[in-house]
């Protein structure tokens, strides 16, 4: 597990048994961007960590701009933790 912050926006990365899981969470609103545990498959936005699949992207920066869209800030403003930095394909 590792966290960030920035900017008022909070980014909580972590690995579950299947899935490697990123949460943006800024006031009170959840973004999260999950691919598999292996690393090779598509990235899938939700509205949090067990919430709802929006949408999938390959690129990484795709799934950070919606992850920013539905916090309401930029996508320069999404804090990355560094264990997190290679997902996407």
């Amino acid at each position: 597990m590792s966290e960030a912050d920035a900017d008022g926006v909070t980014a909580d990365y972590r690995e579950t048994d299947t899935e490697r899981v990123l949460t943006f969470e800024r006031d009170g609103r959840t973004a999260t961007v999950a691919q598999n545990l292996e690393g090779y498959a598509m990235l899938k936005v939700r509205t949090g960590p067990g919430g709802d699949e929006l949408e999938r992207y390959y690129g990484f920066d795709v799934a950070l701009d919606h992850a920013a869209e539905l916090l309401g800030v930029d996508v320069r403003d999404l804090p990355v933790p560094d264990d997190a930095a290679d997902m996407g394909m």
